[in-house]
């Protein structure tokens, strides 16, 4: 039944971490290499670098909700519904969202 799960590549869930700048500061983030490989799809979409994507999503969850608590979890959650998204029929964009 989890084959599917348990058979993949260790490197997809083994852990990176990446410096960038949100709102001029310099941080990092460390990811599974499974959530960056989609946060990487994203931006190229979008046709943005990922630290740009990423600064871009932080300084818009701070316009809404203020300084997020978990701001990596956010980001796994992002890549969760980038592939709901994805999933869905072609009449439901991101946009609307």
């Amino acid at each position: 039944m989890c084959e599917v799960f348990a058979g993949q590549d260790p490197e997809r869930y083994a852990s990176t971490t990446r410096r960038l700048r949100l709102n001029g500061q310099s941080t990092s983030i460390r990811l599974e290499n499974g959530f960056w490989a989609t946060l990487d799809e994203i931006a190229a979409r979008d046709g943005v670098t990922t630290a740009v994507f990423i600064s871009t999503l932080h300084s818009e969850v701070l316009e809404r909700r203020g300084e997020p608590m978990n701001f990596t979890s956010l980001l796994r959650c992002a890549c969760l519904k980038f592939m709901e998204i994805s999933r869905a029929p072609a009449s439901h964009s991101i946009a609307a969202e």
